[in-house]
């Protein structure tokens, strides 16, 4: 490896070591409660090197959750391109998205449960646009698939979506969140939601 692409690695390297920090601060302290300063004490380098790379603590704030949602989104959108049936796709997506969620727990407590935008302002992360919109838009594509196989019954694709969301959140904040409960085996009891969650919508 030549001189020219070990400091193009080293420059990766770092800026991905910056966003790791990011992240894991935005899940513990709060966005309003963390500086450039703070996350470069954490990283052990001066805060004039962060601005390097990092305009400010809003382009970290958008750089850290489009990062999650193109990982998250990228496997739920590999589903959907492999498989042909509506249903199964839909189903899979979901667990998809569960797996995730408890798979990278501080990459989904940053983005999903921490107080992250509480101190933001409207132009700090606009969803419209974003990869969080592009995400969610892979269930509402599967729904609306679904819907129109004959599948589910018709409604609102976008109270539909959500509904099925606001379940699966539910899933993975509960057991990463409440690990001293007594929980059946896991795969058993994502099944069994899926399975009630999917039945409530069916004609």
């Amino acid at each position: 490896m030549g001189v020219k692409e070990r400091r193009e690695r080293n420059k990766e390297n770092l800026r991905q070591e910056i966003l790791d920090a990011a992240r894991e601060m935005f899940a513990t302290e709060g966005y309003q409660n963390v500086s450039m300063r703070k996350i470069a004490y954490k990283i052990e380098y001066s805060p004039t090197t962060i601005y390097l790379y990092f305009k400010d603590k809003n382009e970290l704030l958008n750089q850290v959750c489009d990062e999650t949602f193109a990982e998250l989104g990228g496997r739920i959108n590999a589903i959907m391109l492999k498989e042909a049936n509506p249903m199964v796709s839909l189903r899979e997506g979901m667990r998809e998205y569960i797996n995730f969620g408890l798979e990278n727990p501080k990459h989904y407590q940053a983005v999903f449960v921490s107080p992250i935008f509480e101190g933001t302002e409207p132009e700090d992360y606009t969803f419209e646009g974003s990869m969080g919109e592009r995400t969610f838009s892979y269930l509402k594509t599967s729904v609306n698939a679904c819907i129109k196989s004959g599948d589910i019954k018709n409604g609102d694709v976008d109270l539909l979506s959500q509904t099925l969301w606001c379940g699966m959140h539910g899933v993975v904040s509960l057991l990463n969140h409440h690990k001293d409960f007594p929980f059946v085996e896991k795969n058993k009891l994502v099944s069994s939601i899926l399975d009630t969650m999917i039945n409530g919508l069916r004609k």
